[in-house]
């Protein structure tokens, strides 16, 4: 099942690059415990929250916008890690650090379509997203390297 919301509308950057946002998700300010979410394709898989920007909508608010939907999570949106491109799917996705500081009982996905959370080490979150989503594991790269300078 793919989900697509019936008022949402893909955006496009000015090479037709779809417009994304994500957000590593943190349990605290340490960056030690990352949040994932269930797949709406593959519920025994996990991936990084994150989806398109909507019209007139700047990527810091969709990515809070989408952390809430998919994770039920609300908090702070941190720095912005890096904009990572998926040349065989044509799409760009400006990744930023989320510190999580209310995890809701509720939200949209749950709701609709019984999406799970759950906190990871980031060594496991990497070994989950490689074998599902590898591009994600760029991710976690980033937020490492800027780790070691």
């Amino acid at each position: 099942m793919v989900k697509e919301k019936p008022n949402s509308v893909r955006t496009y950057d000015e090479d037709g690059f779809r417009r994304r946002a994500a957000c590593l998700c943190f349990k605290d300010a340490s960056e030690q415990e990352v949040l994932l979410v269930s797949s709406s394709r593959m519920p025994d898989r996990w991936v990084v929250p994150g989806g398109g920007v909507e019209p007139l909508e700047d990527p810091e608010n969709a990515a809070k916008r989408e952390i809430l939907e998919e994770a039920g999570v609300r908090g702070e949106l941190g720095r912005h890690l890096g904009v990572f491109e998926n040349v065989d799917r044509k799409h760009r996705t400006l990744v930023y650090v989320f510190i999580a500081t209310e995890l809701l009982e509720e939200w949209e996905d749950l709701r609709s379509m019984g999406r799970k959370r759950k906190w990871f080490s980031l060594a496991e979150a990497r070994e989950h997203l490689s074998s599902f989503k590898a591009i994600q594991v760029n991710y976690l790269d980033l937020l490492e390297h800027e780790k070691v300078t």
